[in-house]
């Protein structure tokens, strides 16, 4: 991935920064991180609330968090469905920042949860989910949707994609009939997890809607700057089209792979790209399968016979052991957080590209 990672590096650094005050700016996740680091470019360097790699579902702030947030003008965040005591807490800490849940924006590409540890009721290896990809948007968007500030973030237009509605909840949710888990509607925070699936970074074109809405909520707090904003935002896109026309490629021929992950969240990327995942291991993020769950899946694995299944270097590996167990299916990891990637503007692209690379134990 070298060429890709070099691209993004020139790209965000080319604007030559204007001597004017630079907002200070907080995100929650690596992904949206690296993002709003192409935005800025040479002018400033965003903070990064939650510890690389560390589930953001019930994320505990450090003092060094807290104090980030307290400072920010600005905090772009993922959506409430990933993080859902973030929201709150920026109101408490930071009452007067510009809070911008991205992936909750107006433009953003939606997709419901998929519902069983098994997905049955998908047709395998269509990547549905979305509409066809020159049909989606013309990428130039992003409105708030009721969060702090949002009516000023609404000039790129309305493009919303709000995919079909057969949907999973990872977060304990699972209300497959053959299930005994006990799955509960609500989490410790008392949070639905039912509806839009969070994990919307993993599809690259998200990233370019955003990377719009970023711009554009930067020049507003800053228009001494909005020029470079905007041409960072501008030629970030072309490096990340770039990108997904060399995934697309990459994967051309992988549209009938066979695979189970450890949790549902890879259902955006696989929408991109062609793919279809056949079940989850996990009920949701830090929730442990019951034996019943992991005998559906072993069976299902054998019978199918399943290509490979992909664990997460977040969890527990053991259960993909014993999920594997008396079966010829590969195993392969495959990280939707980059925990091993190094933050900045190549991170994005690098993660990407990684979820791809993750698939070719499966071949």
């Amino acid at each position: 991935m070298p060429r890709i990672l070099s691209t993004i590096t020139v790209l965000t650094f080319c604007a030559s920064p204007a001597l004017a005050e630079v907002p200070l700016v907080a995100t929650d996740i690596a992904p949206i991180h690296s993002l709003v680091s192409q935005v800025m470019g040479g002018l400033g360097e965003p903070s990064l609330l939650m510890s690389q790699g560390a589930s953001p579902h019930d994320y505990a702030l450090r003092p060094s968090d807290a104090k980030h947030l307290q400072q920010a003008d600005v905090v772009f965040w993922t959506s409430d469905n990933l993080a859902p005591w973030l929201g709150k807490t920026i109101t408490t800490l930071a009452p007067n920042a510009v809070s911008v849940p991205l992936a909750e924006s107006e433009a953003s590409l939606k997709i419901s949860f998929r519902e069983g540890m098994t997905f049955d009721d998908h047709e395998h290896g269509t990547g549905e989910g979305y509409v066809d990809h020159d049909e989606e948007h013309d990428h130039h968007d992003a409105d708030d949707d009721g969060h702090h500030d949002a009516d000023e973030h609404d000039e790129h237009g309305d493009e919303h994609v709000d995919a079909h509605e057969e949907h999973h909840d990872e977060h304990g949710d699972d209300h497959d009939d053959h299930d005994d888990d006990n799955a509960e509607v609500h989490d410790e925070h008392g949070h639905d997890h039912s509806g839009t699936d969070p994990h919307a970074w993993l599809d690259p074109q998200n990233a370019i809607i955003w990377l719009d809405l970023i711009a554009h909520t930067l020049s507003e707090i800053d228009p001494d700057n909005a020029q470079t904003y905007a041409d960072n935002a501008a030629l970030s896109h072309v490096a990340l089209e770039d990108m997904i026309k060399r995934i697309d490629t990459q994967l051309a021929d992988e549209h009938d792979l066979k695979f189970v992950v450890f949790h549902d969240a890879y259902h955006y990327f696989e929408a991109r790209f062609g793919l279809s995942a056949m079940g989850a291991i996990s009920l949701g993020d830090a929730a442990a399968p019951s034996p019943m769950r992991i005998a559906e899946l072993r069976d299902k694995i054998t019978a199918q016979g399943v290509d490979c299944v992909l664990s997460e270097p977040q969890f527990n590996a053991g259960l993909v052991d014993t999920l594997l167990e008396g079966t010829s299916a590969a195993r392969g990891v495959i990280d939707p957080l980059g925990q091993n990637i190094a933050l900045g503007p190549d991170f994005y692209p690098a993660l990407i590209q990684g979820v791809a690379d993750s698939f070719d134990v499966c071949r």
